[in-house]
């Protein structure tokens, strides 16, 4: 079996692959949040890849920055939720991998259509307090944000309204890498201490210093499973670095939304090896 670190290079991989093919998308979070996505479906999250939409007595995710959806589709292919060579059609007319994702090409793996900014957490806490009434106690809902995302005034809503209805079955991860599509986040909207927001908002709140770790995000997820049913949310503050693997796209903004061309690809493989395969 290919360890967690293979696994994380070969998506890698997938998400340079898949840009490059259609010369558009969103390469630079994608790569910074692979570890993150490979924790999660590889080794914390309860999950069945055959698929059931409802989800009862799954663990479930939402992913509300949809544009990072390459990661996401290469992470839902390499956990056998469709053909890994589906990856291929990534952004093409008639495609289930749509750009950011959506439900109505029925997808395996999307429960719902994501990018336009800021609705996820809500999603997450709607599925979360379903989860509850359904009297479903050993499972759990993540959400994944981007830190840019939280200038949309209706995160801030949902934090108040789960901290205040205890949904203590939800684990959402922000991906604090500091950057968004126009520049640093501090110079865009200055997010300033995020921990203490959320501390303010109500929730219990876990740093995790270096999100491009893979043992360390494991690690820190499992540990915030240990807090859920305390009556209180949990947060993940997850810091990473956009573009990470690929030497000439980490720390900057310049590739949230841009394709490498050809040169530029092959550069980029050759700094991840292939170790799954690729389509």
């Amino acid at each position: 079996m290919a360890s967690l670190q293979e696994v994380a290079s070969q998506i890698r991989r997938d998400i340079v692959r898949m840009v490059h093919g259609v010369a558009s998308g969103h390469p630079g979070g994608s790569l910074g949040c692979t570890e993150y996505f490979t924790a999660l479906f590889f080794k914390v999250m309860k999950h069945d890849p055959s698929f059931n939409m409802n989800g009862t007595n799954e663990d479930l995710f939402f992913l509300s920055n949809g544009h990072i959806s390459p990661v996401y589709y290469s992470t839902l292919a390499r956990a056998g939720y469709f053909d890994i060579k589906e990856l291929a059609t990534f952004r093409k007319l008639n495609s289930r991998l749509q750009g950011h994702p959506a439900t109505h090409e029925h997808l395996p793996g999307i429960r719902i259509a994501s990018g336009s900014l800021g609705q996820g957490m809500s999603v997450a806490i709607g599925a979360a307090l379903s989860k509850k009434l359904n009297g479903e106690t050993d499972t759990t809902v993540f959400s994944l944000h981007g830190d840019g995302e939280l200038d949309e005034g209706q995160n801030w809503e949902a934090a108040m309204f789960a901290a205040h209805h205890k949904v203590d079955n939800l684990i959402s991860t922000v991906d604090w890498n500091g950057q968004q599509i126009d520049g640093p986040t501090a110079k865009v909207m200055n997010l300033g201490a995020l921990d203490k927001k959320f501390e303010a908002f109500g929730w219990h709140v876990l740093v995790l210093e270096n999100g491009n770790d893979v043992d360390a995000v494991v690690a820190k997820l499992e540990e915030a499973k240990s807090l859920t049913g305390k009556g209180k949310p949990i947060v993940i503050l997850m810091k990473t670095e956009m573009g990470k693997g690929i030497d000439f796209m980490e720390g900057s903004h310049e590739w949230h939304g841009i394709a490498p061309n050809d040169e530029q690809l092959a550069k980029a493989l050759s700094q991840q090896a292939e170790t799954l395969g690729d389509y």
